[in-house]
């Protein structure tokens, strides 16, 4: 969903500043990539210059904000964004005051129907609620009285990850569209042309690493190559930046692990994450890897799903704040002890 014309080797900033991230984003529907569904209804909705309320929701990075902003610049025109869109994102203080005061306010304002260059648009204004999962209950149920109230002159979009968080009043209220985590090759083609179009290095092992450890999220794929191109300025982006940028666990340790809790004695499994910790590797990030290994493993079900289970009950923990080499330790026990059985 991003147009391949960030400035990735811009060199007053390391990460995305708002400015070059807005810059990326399509500038309109046709370019966002990969959803075909929203944007072949979208389309539809901006030929007949009516739009009902939406709920967009899918894993991050995958093109909802940018889709709804796209499709607003269409229905408006530069001069009249500004004034006829209001974006709120979880950043923002989003209580029920605020959806009384400012939302509210906001959508009793009417509007005309032509833009300044003669063109026509639709009389009403849109309201971005950006991450709406992270309202508070009663926000939402005070929105769900301003959605009904406010029609004629207002249309609301709701962007979230967790479509469960949503109170049913206000899913009910719109038309819902699921964002789907990006094909490799949509973000293959998109991160090549960033590197042709910025003139980037790179090898095909690095854009396949990219791929594979941002997981859908094409957002996060431009960072991290953003993040390899400021280290290797001049050099070729190789994978194994990729890797350590984007603090993934090589492959190497986690069959090291997983082999010493199959066939190693206790005292080295406690040597091996402590080692593992000590590197500077995210609990987190170690057993989601484990999580992918030990389903492949030649295990029964019964085993696999005690060990599943143990990793669910770490995950909690280590949410909560538990010590990461403790609670790696508890989980590696289990698949030893599991391991054992056969």
């Amino acid at each position: 969903f991003f147009s391949p014309s960030c400035k990735v080797l811009k060199p007053d900033f390391f990460f995305f500043s708002l400015s070059s991230m807005n810059s990326s984003r399509p500038k309109c529907v046709d370019e966002v990539a990969f959803q075909e569904e929203v944007v072949a209804v979208l389309k539809k909705s901006l030929e007949g210059a009516d739009l009902p309320n939406l709920l967009f929701y899918g894993p991050p990075g995958t093109g909802k904000t940018s889709t709804i902003l796209a499709a607003a610049r269409e229905l408006y025109g530069p001069e009249l964004y500004r004034q006829r869109v209001l974006e709120l994102n979880a950043s923002d203080e989003r209580g029920i005051q605020v959806v009384r005061d400012k939302v509210k306010n906001f959508a009793q304002l009417t509007v005309a129907g032509t833009r300044p260059d003669g063109k026509s648009c639709p009389p009403f204004k849109i309201i971005i609620l950006d991450e709406a999962d992270s309202m508070t209950a009663p926000a939402q149920a005070a929105l769900r009285r301003t959605m009904e109230k406010e029609s004629r002159t207002t249309r609301f979009c709701l962007i979230c990850n967790y479509i469960s968080r949503i109170i049913e009043p206000l899913t009910s209220r719109c038309s819902k569209f699921r964002f789907k985590p990006l094909a490799n090759q949509i973000q293959e083609e998109r991160l090549l042309e960033i590197c042709e179009k910025e003139n980037l290095k790179y090898t095909k092992e690095s854009i396949a690493a990219l791929v594979r450890v941002s997981e859908g999220d094409l957002r996060k794929a431009i960072t991290f190559l953003q993040s390899a191109a400021r280290l290797n300025v001049d050099k070729e982006i190789t994978d194994c930046a990729v890797i350590e940028i984007a603090g993934v666990v090589p492959d190497k340790m986690i069959d090291n692990l997983l082999q010493i809790c199959f066939r190693g004695t206790f005292e080295k499994l406690e040597v091996a994450v402590r080692n593992m910790v000590d590197e500077g590797y995210a609990a987190t990030q170690i057993l989601t890897q484990l999580h992918e290994c030990v389903i492949e493993q030649d295990l029964s079900d019964k085993q696999k799903s005690t060990i599943t289970e143990k990793m669910a009950v770490v995950c909690k923990c280590l949410s909560d704040g538990a010590d990461e080499y403790l609670q790696l330790l508890s989980l590696c026990s289990v698949i030893m002890q599991e391991a054992s059985h056969n």
